[in-house]
């Protein structure tokens, strides 16, 4: 039941907002009472912490999944693009905002956990491209993974500017191409512009 619940609070808490959704439109959803939400979770601020844990390592194992798919660096960057993206497929801004007004200390958390997962990830993959010949020898690591999350993260900052979700896909992709093209030897600037070129079609 436990599962049930974080599923389906997390599925309203990303499209409506975590101040929007109440206690009692989960309890509704589900077709039980609160009673049984608050046997699991003591209160909404429980509720929503492990909602987001629960968000993450979704996202977490589906990344891992195509990281231990065989493909080349890139095409993996690609993949796993994707698949967020899919995942992620409800989502507005608005939710975030919401979570970062009325529950500062659980956004806070969770940037913070986002950007260990996301430098774990893109370091292995920095370290496969350089390997498979894809990306230069000579790139700072850490250097080009802070700014690579610094930049994806910029693009979800409602203090910079507010763009529409569509806005938001494109750019994505596009700060991905940029990522690429500049770390890319010659060999991985061609897997690139086939990644590209079926990403079009």
């Amino acid at each position: 039941m436990k599962e049930t619940i974080l599923k389906k609070a997390s599925e309203f808490f990303l499209k409506f907002g975590f101040k929007s959704v109440t206690m009692d439109d989960i309890a509704n959803e589900l077709a039980v009472s609160k009673k049984t939400i608050y046997k699991f979770f003591k209160n909404k601020t429980e509720l929503v912490n492990e909602t987001i844990a629960h968000t993450q390592k979704c996202i977490h194992n589906a990344i891992s999944c195509i990281c231990n798919s065989g493909h080349n660096a890139i095409q993996e960057n690609f993949e796993i693009n994707k698949k967020v993206k899919e995942l992620l497929n409800q989502v507005d801004e608005s939710p975030m905002y919401q979570l970062q007004k009325y529950y500062p200390e659980i956004f806070n958390k969770i940037t913070a956990d986002k950007y260990e997962m996301f430098k774990d990830c893109i370091s292995k993959n920095l370290e496969k491209g350089i390997h498979e010949g894809l990306y230069r020898k000579n790139i700072n690591i850490d250097l080009i993974t802070k700014f690579y999350f610094s930049l994806k993260m910029s693009l979800h900052d409602s203090n910079i500017h507010s763009y529409t979700k569509n806005t938001i896909t494109v750019l994505e992709f596009q700060t991905l191409e940029y990522h690429i093209r500049s770390i890319a030897t010659e060999k991985g600037i061609k897997i690139l512009e086939q990644q590209l070129q079926q990403n079009v079609n």
